[in-house]
């Protein structure tokens, strides 16, 4: 018997709710824990009836899933499972579910010829190496970047959906400078990730204003009566074409960026381009050195990727970026001039002494 999308939230929150044994958990309980995770996750603001948490508690001790989850009532009111160790989340595929997922990845496999999604193969990749993990009891041979819990993730599925339906929002957001949250009614328009952090783009409802935030820093997110509007400024096919990262006002200006790199870095640079506008304007045959130019907006996400690369390249122009690099370089160099005392030795070191690793 499949089980829609709501019934399987459910029974993912009753899961985990019954997998914490710190906390006694009553049906109303229950009842609350899953009308707030349909809620969060699909927008869903009706709540769940006590009769529906009830044949969800059933249809989980059954075997019509193949769950037959031990969950068994104590002192007359507490639910928990039998089973410390058990959930329904350790259960094995079936044979039935490998051959829908592999029927799955084999069509995508035959789509990756396109054009249009060749960004895909990674994720195809990642579903074909969990099958065979699952079906052949072996340990991974692909791993990909990952950020296990990471704050706000749960946010990309409801985020997705009102977009989707083009839902203003009602959105409470607290910056890591702010000491309260700020309401924003936004117009979302746009989910994107930059390394493993993932960026909610909308527009003000009042005036079109476009802000960009972060959803590990969303402290809340509801349903607004304000209209959806569009922005017809904001195209998220080309919005990023001129950008490394995320931040990015629709009035902002690409600069052409110069920058050099050592034998080292080079390398690195020209088989992983810092942007896809990179080019080579001189290499050097003696010393192996290269001379790029990118054309970017200049933003944070840009300055750290630099950063990343230390002393192996240079900004040369423009003059306010390469100053900017300069003065930043500088002040991390200083912080290796002082002493410092060590947490988990209580002693004091002195970092800037040649020779010290």
């Amino acid at each position: 018997m499949p089980a829609n999308k709501n019934a399987l939230i459910r029974y993912k929150t009753i899961d985990n709710c019954l997998r914490n044994p710190y906390r006694r958990w009553t049906l109303e309980d229950l009842v609350e824990a899953c009308s707030d995770a349909l809620y969060e996750m699909e927008g869903i603001s009706k709540g769940v009836s006590v009769r529906t948490v009830q044949s969800d508690i059933q249809m989980m001790r059954s075997d019509k899933l193949g769950y037959n989850a031990p969950i068994e009532v104590y002192d007359h009111k507490y639910y928990r499972y039998a089973e410390e160790d058990y959930s329904i989340m350790n259960m094995p595929m079936s044979q039935n579910d490998y051959d829908v997922m592999q029927e799955a990845v084999d069509m995508l496999r035959q789509l990756e010829g396109f054009e249009q999604f060749y960004e895909m193969s990674d994720v195809v990749s990642r579903l074909q190496d969990k099958l065979a993990i699952s079906r052949n009891d072996r340990k991974p041979i692909i791993h990909f970047d990952s950020v296990p819990d990471l704050k706000g993730i749960r946010l990309l599925t409801p985020l997705y959906n009102h977009i989707v339906h083009r839902q203003t929002l009602r959105i409470m957001y607290q910056s890591f400078s702010a000491r309260e949250p700020v309401e924003y009614i936004l117009c979302p328009y746009l989910l994107k990730e930059f390394r493993n952090r993932w960026f909610l783009f909308g527009s003000k409802a009042t005036n079109l204003q476009l802000y960009n935030l972060a959803l590990d820093r969303i402290v809340s997110v509801e349903p607004s009566e304000v209209p959806f509007r569009e922005n017809p400024d904001f195209d998220p096919e080309h919005f990023f074409d001129d950008v490394v990262g995320v931040s990015k006002n629709i009035n902002n200006t690409p600069r052409k960026i110069i920058f050099w790199a050592n034998r080292e870095q080079s390398k690195y640079i020209q088989t992983k381009p810092i942007h896809p506008s990179q080019k080579i304007i001189q290499e050097n045959k003696e010393d192996g050195s290269c001379t790029f130019s990118i054309n970017v907006v200049i933003n944070f996400e840009m300055y750290s990727v630099f950063m990343s690369y230390g002393p192996g390249i240079q900004i040369l122009r423009p003059r306010n970026a390469r100053e900017y690099m300069r003065d930043k370089l500088k002040q991390a160099a200083s912080m290796y001039e002082k002493e410092m005392k060590d947490p988990e030795e209580g002693i004091c070191h002195f970092s800037g002494i040649a020779g010290l690793p």
